[in-house]
């Protein structure tokens, strides 16, 4: 059967995450049904990350093997037929049997996005965190230099999980100041759960002199959730892309 990858936009506000969940509405549920109403066959589909409530996504993978003759056009013209307006197929692609839009991902790219000023945001208020003290971005970046590296990210990571393995390849964690608008890049190989909303509460915080930007390495070594800074809201996170080879 071939297997069928798809590339995602979806606005996360009205939506309990990526997972399929009884009775509440999920990403994973909308695709699925959406193939249903195209194939008439009910297919599981694998998504690249498990985004939670409330987090969006414009670069999402999601991959499933099926058997039907259909162009990758094709794919991408029939699901947007039976998608609502929060979702969207931005392209498909035919893929080799043994590809898997979770186990093949080399790297992702998550972007969290920040309001910095007094006043409250009206039109982006799903898609940012409005922080109206200042923000000092440089000692934010200088915080975060020290969580690039492979580290263990127990500290970062909400519980309860079924990852055993805590450890992560941080290649990119970078603040960036656009007038009253941060956005914080991390790019890693993989993410624990809510490890990059763990983050930017803890950088946030840096940033509002709560803590010292060399804090960062002793919450680090504590490998303990209690030493890091509260978690921010899902509303400001974005997956920007998932990398393959």
């Amino acid at each position: 059967m071939p297997t069928i990858k798809l590339i995602l936009e979806y606005d996360g506000t009205a939506y309990a995450g990526w997972q399929r969940q009884p009775d509440q509405p999920t990403i994973q549920e909308t695709i699925e049904a959406a193939i249903e109403g195209v194939t008439q066959t009910h297919v599981p589909v694998i998504g690249a990350g498990r985004t939670d409530a409330g987090v969006h996504a414009v670069g999402q993978t999601v991959s499933f093997r099926i058997d039907r003759a259909m162009t990758p056009y094709e794919w991408t013209r029939a699901l947007n037929a039976h998608l609502p307006d929060t979702v969207v197929v931005r392209s498909a692609a035919i893929m080799p049997d043994e590809f898997h839009a979770r186990h093949s991902a080399k790297g992702k790219l998550y972007e969290y996005r920040l309001l910095n000023r007094g006043e409250r945001p009206a039109v982006d208020r799903q898609y940012c965190w409005h922080i109206h003290k200042p923000l000092d971005d440089v000692a934010m970046n200088r915080a975060a230099a020290a969580l690039t590296g492979s580290h263990d990210f127990s500290s970062f990571q909400t519980q309860p999980t079924d990852n055993d393995d805590p450890v992560c390849h941080l290649q990119q964690l970078t603040v960036l100041r656009e007038g009253d608008r941060l956005r914080i890049e991390a790019y890693a190989d993989r993410f624990l759960k809510q490890m990059v909303r763990s983050i930017v509460g803890t950088l946030v915080e840096v940033g509002q002199g709560k803590r010292p930007p060399d804090s960062l390495t002793t919450i680090l070594n504590a490998r303990d959730r209690s030493a890091a800074g509260k978690t921010a809201p899902p509303q400001g996170l974005f997956l920007i892309r998932v990398d393959y080879e």
